[in-house]
């Protein structure tokens, strides 16, 4: 079966009639290393071709799908068409015109970057896959089409008519028919790499940017990919990331109502909620509201969201700067500072909407990241948010994240805080962030404190990471005799990193305490290394990925973040004084899966901790 993206049952309601039937086509006719997308915009002009079907032996097709009948025909030629209306006569473009310049488009896009052209020889500088395009009728008949001289405008080749597309069609004749709309065919096949490239040109709003600096890689602010795709000076990087299959046709199949995703650390939950977030912001009226506990992640965020300038429109927030927001925008009176003022904020805001003080449904869509770390109450506060008429809501959530409580996190129904997502909650298994070294040693060390469960999908159970299979160095405990050695080593290795071309802003230290993270800033800082520090309210809420300056934080902080390197030091002071170790193995698990590519940790003290770490490490 081919993958249709968006997935067929989500896009149903926009499908023509014979759009319905086609799609049902290609996902039953076609074998699974078919690729097809309905409806997605090619070219400057924001053009579309109904489908697009990506095949690595055959090539590129685009298909335009017409539900025309033979008696609402009054004329046809090669450049236009005009139709017999309700409401008279209407011309339009003949659709092989049509999608042959969506073709043309497409291609003079594709040939800007060499690594899809021939290099050399006769063909040099043309697409080293084969490309095509064509027109289905899914009213007319062959018969009709042949006797009515439609061919004579409308290649025969080139044209798909309802008789051939049947469900009893033979599913080889069917192919036939597509592959026939091809002027010439290849002997070799296309790469993996050369598949993405090919999904990287024509869909920028599925390129993921290197490091925090931003949401997709430098993607028009509308998502679409437009004039600046053909470009000269567009830059085309060697190396390119996009979604995976599965986060592309889960982000663009997201509906109406409530939708749950349960993804491991660094499985591109994040990017998804980016990729909602843009979509969703040219479709509503009212704004979106995206929200989060951990400070430096909303931070993060809102600078995604103004990259792609759609900030306007969505509002991203820490949970307890919403409710604060909130009080004063409505204008409650905040409760007074003191040991208990995040509760009782909390609290009144509670007690505002339950008396209309506050109201309700004021956002088109909800977006809740890291969900794992939000009690029932502040959920079942924030859903009461959305627009019930519009009722756009995603959670995502990663149990074995859960760093904020001591008991297992959502230890009670998503429903009984009215999250109804029973039927529309999906695991992302994969983790794209950590290479398999540092994965493997981050899980080998917390899975003995976190305990995979079954549950049904109305409590989200927690999930094993798979990795991707991308490779690098070991993770690295180096042991000290002192605190100040450790501090020593890891400027003299952060420096050493630096002068081989690591930038600072790719490194970070996460620490379990604030008073730790205090310390090496202030050792790192001594040492001439330029240090951003991230344990102040303030300063998270100022984070900036692209300062070119080493990230010093807590673990707390870390929680969303990634960078290539990531330092761990003081592990000898865990498990901490509160005696829960798993929560302090959960800490570090989440620190260690911030590291993209290089993991150091140091210790100068023993503990249960480094002693686990030390037998990871060896094997």
């Amino acid at each position: 079966m081919a993958t249709l993206i968006p997935s067929l049952n989500s896009c149903l309601g926009r499908m023509q009639a014979g759009e319905k039937r086609f799609a049902r086509r290609l996902e039953s006719h076609l074998e699974d290393d078919y690729l097809c997308w309905y409806e997605m915009p090619v070219g400057r002009r924001q053009r579309y071709s109904d489908f697009i079907v990506l095949h690595p032996a055959r090539g590129l097709l685009l298909l335009e799908v017409k539900d025309w009948k033979m008696e609402t025909i009054h004329s046809l030629d090669r450049s236009s068409v005009t139709l017999l209306t309700p409401n008279g006569l209407k011309t339009a473009s003949n659709p092989l015109e049509q999608v042959r310049q969506c073709a043309y488009q497409l291609v003079n896009r594709l040939e800007s970057d060499p690594q899809l052209v021939n290099p050399s020889g006769r063909y040099q500088g043309k697409l080293c896959f084969p490309y095509g395009y064509g027109v289905v009728l899914t009213q007319i008949s062959r018969e009709q089409f042949n006797s009515s001289g439609m061919a004579e405008v409308m290649p025969e080749h080139q044209v798909i008519c309802r008789d051939e597309m049947m469900e009893s069609t033979d599913p080889e004749e069917f192919q036939k028919r597509l592959w026939d709309m091809f002027n010439v065919s290849f002997a070799r096949q296309m790469s993996l790499p050369q598949i993405d490239r090919v999904r990287w040109h024509i869909f920028p709003e599925i390129r993921i940017g290197d490091g925090q600096a931003g949401l997709f890689d430098e993607t028009p602010a509308d998502g679409a990919g437009g004039e600046e795709g053909n470009s000269a000076d567009e830059l085309i990087p060697d190396l390119i990331k996009v979604m995976d299959m599965q986060q592309e046709q889960l982000a663009r199949s997201l509906g109406q109502g409530h939708r749950v995703i349960h993804g491991v650390a660094g499985s591109g939950k994040t990017l998804i909620l980016g990729y909602r977030c843009l979509y969703l912001a040219r479709l509503l009226h009212k704004p979106i509201l995206v929200i989060c506990f951990n400070i430096t992640l909303a931070a993060r965020l809102r600078g995604m969201m103004e990259a792609q300038a759609i900030n306007d429109r969505v509002h991203v927030y820490h949970f307890h700067d919403w409710c604060g927001e909130q009080l004063k925008r409505y204008h409650v009176q905040r409760p007074a500072p003191g040991d208990r003022y995040l509760e009782e904020l909390v609290a009144r805001v509670i007690e505002a909407t339950d008396k209309g003080q506050i109201p309700r449904g004021q956002y088109g869509a909800l977006m809740i990241d890291e969900g794992h770390d939000f009690d029932a109450d502040w959920l079942r506060l924030v859903v009461q948010m959305v627009d019930p008429d519009e009722g756009s809501l995603l959670l995502l959530y990663d149990d074995a994240q859960s760093i904020y409580k001591k008991n297992r996190a959502l230890d009670f129904s998503l429903s009984s805080v009215g999250i109804q997502a029973r039927g529309r909650t999906t695991i992302l298994k994969l983790n794209y962030r950590n290479t398999n070294e540092i994965l493997d040693f981050a899980y080998r060390f917390a899975k003995h404190y976190l305990n995979p469960t079954d549950s049904d999908e109305d409590h989200v159970p927690l999930v094993e990471p798979q990795a991707a299979g991308r490779h690098g160095p070991p993770p690295y405990l180096k042991l000290c005799s002192s605190l100040d050695e450790e501090i020593r080593y890891i400027a003299h290795t952060l420096s050493r990193l630096n002068r081989e071309g690591v930038l600072w802003r790719d490194m970070a230290v996460t620490c379990h305490s604030r008073n730790l993270a205090k310390q090496l800033t202030k050792g790192l800082g001594a040492s001439g290394i330029p240090v951003d520090s991230l344990v102040e309210s303030v300063e998270k809420k100022a984070f900036d990925p692209a300062r070119d300056s080493v990230k010093v934080m807590t673990m707390h902080s870390s929680k969303g973040l990634e960078f290539p390197v990531v330092v761990i030091p003081g592990i000898g002071g865990l498990p901490g004084q509160y005696d829960d170790p798993a929560s302090d193995a959960k800490l570090l698990y989440v620190a260690m899966t911030r590291s993209t590519d290089k993991l150091l940790l140091t210790a100068s003290q023993e503990s249960e901790f480094v002693k686990q770490l030390i037998g990871n490490q060896s094997r």
